[in-house]
């Protein structure tokens, strides 16, 4: 068991940094939005949490690619390797540009999804930048999942670092108008993020193309070639992956239309909440993907105690890590909160969400771990119906019922979170030990 620690921590702490490295450009997009105006911060929690659901879809749709990748891998599958890369990226181009057009769509709709009036001058321009930047996210997550498949997370690591730290410059000079610059205020954040996102996938399609530990899979990547039978295979299994991630974050998304209702103030109060609780989320996606990877190359040898014993040590290194994240939630939210406004009305707000926040830490950190565990052995068509039930069937209605009817307010939207988590990761858990027993 020491010996599956040791691999999952090896494989987790490169994606680890990155994460954390996303956690902090996070942080400095809010703090300096928030410092800029309520009014700003408030509009970016609108248009982020939207734009959570087209994004994490088309980063979810990405997820097939690392099972498969890595039990090839596992196998000494080179040369099928590239060509899922190639055929890959095509797929996920063509799934990124239908989600822009949907939320094209959406962006028409913005005067009619009930959000204060005053805040659309901000959002509109907002919301362009963002849209803009789904086709790179895609694109970069391709390579990114080949990455961690055939067991290298560190290069994803340093191009996701220098991205984030040319972002945080860009919305020091973009924002503030510093440097001589125009001063853009939210929208000189939007334009900062879209520089990140699309330099990402340009660096790291030149180091796929040209790095020699690459060579094995280049001749096959070159020759692929689209075919409708790739294709729909590649759908199959990596379209339950997205809409898991579409439903997960739309209740969020939901919950954040919600908030907006209740107003400006606590919208940014939302904000906060939602950005802090990322250090855990971001936290816990790294074990998880780590586990992933392992559990697919057990998949790849047809082992399925190995995949239990595996999913198993990536859940307790994951509870080492969730603990971690709530003492800090615990002592230092406030603290965390401070940095992002001074707004007294929105502080107040935000502090008597830590409760909520901590408790849902639990149920966060076991559904992303026996999610990603699930998504190791292959068998993904049931995180759809799991993701279905828990988010949309039960985490909406609550969120609505807790908020509005009871009159809990935006605490009651948090504590809402709980039972769409914890609903969640005892399916995975159940579902994953089901599937690993028939191997």
């Amino acid at each position: 068991m020491t010996e599956r620690y040791k691999s999952i921590i090896k494989l987790g702490w490169p994606i680890l940094v990155g994460q954390l490295g996303m956690i902090l450009v996070g942080f400095a997009d809010n703090i300096m939005v928030g410092r800029y105006s309520t009014e700003a911060l408030a509009s970016a929690s609108f248009v982020n949490n939207v734009f959570n659901v087209a994004i994490l879809a088309c980063v979810g749709f990405t997820y097939g690619i690392t099972p498969v990748v890595g039990a090839m891998f596992a196998r000494g599958e080179n040369d099928a390797i590239g060509n899922e890369v190639k055929t890959s990226l095509i797929v996920n181009t063509l799934f990124a540009l239908l989600v822009t057009a949907a939320m094209t769509g959406v962006y028409f709709a913005l005067p009619r999804l009930g959000q204060p009036p005053e805040l659309l001058p901000l959002i509109r321009p907002y919301f362009i930048t963002y849209l803009a930047g789904v086709l790179p996210v895609s694109l970069f997550n391709v390579f990114a999942q080949w990455s961690y498949g055939v067991n290298d997370t560190k290069t994803p690591m340093a191009i996701v670092l220098t991205a984030n730290t040319l972002n945080i410059l860009g919305n020091y000079i973009l924002i503030y108008g510093n440097l001589g610059a125009p001063e853009l205020g939210l929208t000189g954040a939007g334009l900062s993020t879209l520089f990140a996102r699309w330099l990402c996938p340009a660096v790291i399609y030149v180091f796929f193309r040209r790095a020699r530990r690459n060579a094995p899979y280049i001749a096959a990547f070159r020759r692929a070639r689209l075919s409708a039978a790739k294709a729909r295979r590649i759908v199959i299994g990596s379209l339950p992956l997205s809409l898991q991630m579409a439903f997960e974050t739309g209740a969020f998304s939901g919950a954040a239309i919600i908030a907006g209702w209740l107003g400006a103030v606590e919208l940014a109060a939302f904000q906060i909440i939602i950005v802090v609780g990322m250090l855990g989320f971001c936290v816990y996606y790294s074990i998880g993907a780590a586990t992933t990877v392992l559990v697919a190359h057990a998949a790849g040898h047809g082992s399925g105690s190995e995949m239990r014993r595996t999913a198993w040590a990536g859940y307790h290194v994951m509870l080492a890590v969730m603990c971690m994240s709530s003492l800090v939630f615990v002592g230092g939210g406030r603290l965390l909160m401070q940095a992002f406004t001074d707004d007294p009305a929105v502080l107040a707000l935000a502090y008597t969400l830590i409760f909520p926040l901590v408790l849902y830490q639990l149920g966060d950190a076991t559904q992303i771990s026996f999610a990603n565990s699930l998504r190791g052995t292959g068998h993904v068509v049931p995180m759809f119906w799991i993701a279905l039930v828990s988010y949309i069937f039960a985490g909406l209605p609550c969120t609505y019922l807790f908020a509005i009817p009871w009159g809990l307010g935006l605490r009651g939207i948090v504590l809402s979170f709980s039972v769409s988590l914890f609903l969640a990761g005892a399916l995975f858990l159940i579902t994953f030990l089901r599937v690993t027993k028939r191997t």
